[in-house]
């Protein structure tokens, strides 16, 4: 293990594992030199770093850094600074500013118009502060508990552990996700694509070649020897021969022999070497082309040159193999590795998932933009990006990205889908832009250097077999490494965001509208229209059946997109129907007096009665952007309403009605209550679809 950073100073066959850093996952080879000085934490192969492993060799190193000076511990120096505030918790902060300055505004014009009037102050500052009361949604914490706590049941039985109950409503609102490539949108495995000559055709040989030398050597197991057991296995191949000797795999000459018996030809061997490209070919002198050999001549040599580096473009990892007859002898050593036949290549891949642009497709029909940010090679993550279809834009390195500000980095950030060579702060500063750029962001991620990323995100997404570290950084932990499940999730969020945005949305509405008639009729009453218990019980009355609100059916739409806090919208949604609140409340003022006569007790009783069935009613009106008959809201929020409707309607004529000085009603002024609550609700109705009909009819606006 590598305790501090520092220079080299001198290696030998140092081969060094900075997956924990980078996410590369194959040895990266170190030796003394200079680097440049803007050089990516991958492409420093001249410094290792604390946190990372030798896998081989040796080496001497001037320490520079050590504890939380490190590059590793600079991580951890992130980790424990506060996380910034997410998209919901800043949409939830602007909301309470804007019931902040309504109340402000509210609250001392009341009590100054009452005290005008000679009403006495202390009765006049208790309607207002009731007034405030009546306004505040003072359900919201328990609503968004409620529709929380059911989503997390819900998204655990799919897969998904909630760590932050918040991060359901991030979630769904999130329209960018941010992952890293392998594992995620790759099998995480090796797989040996094609065994191919040296006109790169598929060749049967050369697979039984890499057979042999994979199975019978005696090193330690590796996966691309694991990846050629898998598919010779597939394709019926078995080794040729049996094992003589072997010439063992080193980190100089960076290939492996086996020397083998020849079937019926006890006094002949067979050399089969496998390795780096271009040590292979080094030690060869000739080339198969079909059943014959030619000279390795410029041209050919050119030839194999180009092919390899077209495949290493397209993100495979390439090795070459070779082969030579020869006598047989006692003893096989490195010299012997002269003169051979190059035969062919191994190509490897880590393949993409199986469905996996199918599910880039569904998180895009969701509305969510899918963007690569690696550690790996460039190549690699462009090939990957083009095969599972997320488009043709440019791939921007993490050295790229160090020679820009941050405010150019919001607008790259956007138009950038891969992002690769990328070290840990690099990724933290990509979500970073992202979500100053106004975009709610997720990352998915399950190693120590996708650890800074995760903190920063609004949505931090680890898998059960990430790190220690990961996982306690994330604030959704996936059972299973597929991203099929966060379509679900997302679905699942949404629905949970779209319940707590009717809950507000109603409260709201119905609240102000009603506070504004009680405003109103307290500068022409005689009295106050409502004592301040009558408000209190009022709200609770109403909030009751939003209780159930937490788990109503949601319409399809709803989850469609992604959905945010939308201040204007709410403010508009408020003073349209609670307008139209008041316009019914007015209504039954002007009836009261003028029809009935009403006193200050039968006055207070029947608007309390219509007030608590007005709100009972806007519920079912505004819960749903469809017509209200052809949405169906969730049984326990139907059952809600109607049990308080009764409740209310008899509330005057039980015992405790004294208590909160209410009086029995006429039965011809309870029916009058019933027809202005159905006039409501079909004002309402016809007010929804005209303002839909408005909306959709306007131009989208930018996020």
């Amino acid at each position: 293990l590598v305790p501090a950073d520092g220079v080299i100073l001198d290696a030998k066959d140092c081969f060094v594992i900075e997956s924990a850093l980078t996410g590369e996952s194959h040895p990266v080879e170190k030796q003394p030199g200079v680097a440049s000085r803007d050089a990516a934490l991958g492409a420093r192969t001249n410094c290792l770093f604390m946190g990372t492993s030798l896998r081989s060799g040796t080496a001497r190193l001037l320490v520079v850094h050590t504890g939380i000076s490190t590059v590793f511990g600079g991580i951890a120096g992130r980790l424990r600074l506060r996380p910034p505030e997410t998209a919901f918790e800043r949409g939830l902060r602007q909301y309470g500013y804007l019931l902040a300055r309504i109340m402000l505004l509210l609250v001392p014009a009341v009590v100054a118009a009452n005290v005008l009037l000679d009403r006495p102050p202390v009765e006049s500052l208790l309607f207002a502060i009731a007034l405030a009361v009546g306004m505040s949604p003072e359900l919201l914490p328990a609503i968004v508990t409620i529709t929380l706590a059911q989503g997390a049941r819900a998204m655990a039985t799919g897969g998904v552990i909630v760590r932050r109950l918040e991060a359901i409503e991030n979630f769904g609102a999130m329209d960018i996700l941010c992952t890293d490539k392998t594992g995620t949108l790759t099998v995480g495995v090796m797989a040996l694509e094609g065994a191919l000559d040296a006109n790169g055709l598929a060749s049967l040989r050369v697979l039984r070649d890499a057979c042999t030398n994979a199975r019978l050597q005696a090193g330690l197991p590796n996966p691309l020897d694991d990846a050629i057991g898998e598919r010779a296995h597939r394709d019926g191949v078995t080794p040729a021969g049996e094992r003589v000797d072997e010439v063992p795999y080193d980190f100089a000459r960076r290939r492996l022999s086996i020397v083998v018996t020849v079937p019926d030809c006890p006094d002949r061997h067979r050399m089969i070497t496998k390795g780096a490209y271009a040590s292979v070919l080094d030690v060869c002198t000739h080339v198969r082309e079909g059943d014959a050999t030619q000279p390795l001549d410029v041209d050919r040599r050119a030839a194999l040159g180009a092919r390899f580096a077209a495949w290493s473009a397209e993100g495979r990892r390439v090795l070459g193999i070779a082969t030579k007859e020869v006598r047989a002898q006692a003893s096989w050593t490195r010299d012997d590795e002269r003169d051979l036949v190059f035969e062919g290549f191994l190509c490897f891949t880590d393949p993409p998932k199986e469905g996996i642009r199918e599910t880039l497709a569904a998180l895009v029909n969701l509305g969510v933009r899918v963007k690569i940010l690696t550690g790996d090679n460039r190549l690699v993550a462009a090939h990957l990006a083009a095969s599972v279809g997320l488009g043709s834009r440019p791939v921007i390195t993490g050295t790229e990205l160090d020679a820009v500000h941050d405010e150019a980095l919001w607008r790259i950030a956007e138009d950038s889908d891969v992002f690769a060579e990328l070290d840990p702060h690099q990724k933290e500063r990509i979500i970073t832009a992202l979500a100053r750029a106004g975009h709610a962001v997720g990352f998915l991620g399950d190693g120590i250097n996708d650890v800074p990323a995760l903190h920063a995100a609004d949505v931090g997404i680890s898998v059960d077999g990430a790190v220690d570290v990961a996982r306690d950084a994330a604030d959704l932990v996936l059972m299973e490494r597929d991203l099929g499940v966060l379509c679900q999730g997302i679905v699942r969020g949404r629905t949970t965001f779209a319940n707590t945005l009717k809950y507000v949305s109603i409260t709201t509405s119905a609240n102000f509208g009603n506070m504004v008639s009680m405003a109103l009729a307290s500068l022409f009453l005689p009295f106050l229209p409502l004592a301040a218990k009558q408000i209190l019980l009022n709200n609770f009355l109403s909030d009751i059946p939003a209780m159930a609100i937490a788990g109503d059916a949601v319409d399809p739409e709803q989850v469609a997109t992604p959905r945010r806090w939308d201040l204007a919208e709410i403010r508009r949604f408020m003073i349209t129907y609670g307008l139209v609140s008041t316009v019914f409340d007015l209504l039954t003022f002007a009836i009261l007096l003028h029809l009935f006569q009403a006193g200050t007790g039968l006055f207070r009783t029947a608007w309390f009665v219509e007030s608590v069935l007005t709100e009972l009613a806007i519920v079912l009106v505004v819960r749903t952007r469809r017509p209200l008959w052809r949405s169906r809201p969730g049984t326990p929020l139907v059952v809600a309403t109607a049990l308080i409707a009764a409740l209310t309607l008899a509330l005057p004529y039980l015992p405790i009605a004294a208590s909160f000085d209410l009086v029995p009603l006429p039965a011809s002024l309870v029916a009058t209550l019933l027809v202005i609550t159905a006039g409501y609700v079909v004002a309402s109705e016809v007010t929804k679809q005209v303002v839909q009909r408005r909306a959709r009819s306007m131009p989208p606006r930018a996020a």
